[in-house]
């Protein structure tokens, strides 16, 4: 059963099919600046990370890495990855808190304009 208040005025809904598209390319707008950077970033690493696994396995097979020196060089190929995989950790951190803001701003402005508040964005954790 519906209660109407005879002096109710007609109350401004959201529209969800806008809000859906804004929420979509916000998302997508903040997400296309840093997928470029992500890739040639991934790119680059794996690159140099693959190129250094081929002079490893090579050396080793000409016995220019010895048996003494060759944990040093795989040490050196694990760092080398461990830095490349927390370096991305990071980049990825900072494109998921640039969604959530943008995706978050596009909220909290339809529900300002539906009910003429002014809501301060909430943070990411």
């Amino acid at each position: 059963m519906n209660i109407s208040w005879p002096d109710e005025e007609p109350r401004m809904q959201i529209d969800l099919s806008q809000l859906i598209a804004d929420m979509k390319a916000a998302a997508s707008q903040a997400l296309g600046n840093d997928v470029s950077v992500l890739r040639g970033f991934s790119e680059r690493q794996l690159q140099a990370i693959a190129q250094q696994a081929d002079f490893v396995a090579s050396g080793i097979l000409s016995g220019q890495i010895s048996a003494e020196t060759r944990d040093f060089f795989l040490d050196s190929l694990e760092d080398m990855t461990l830095n490349f995989v927390r370096t991305l950790r990071g980049l990825l951190m900072v494109t998921i808190e640039k969604v959530w803001n943008a995706m978050v701003g596009v909220i909290w402005q339809a529900i300002s304009k539906v009910t003429q508040l002014v809501l301060p964005l909430p943070s990411l954790g």
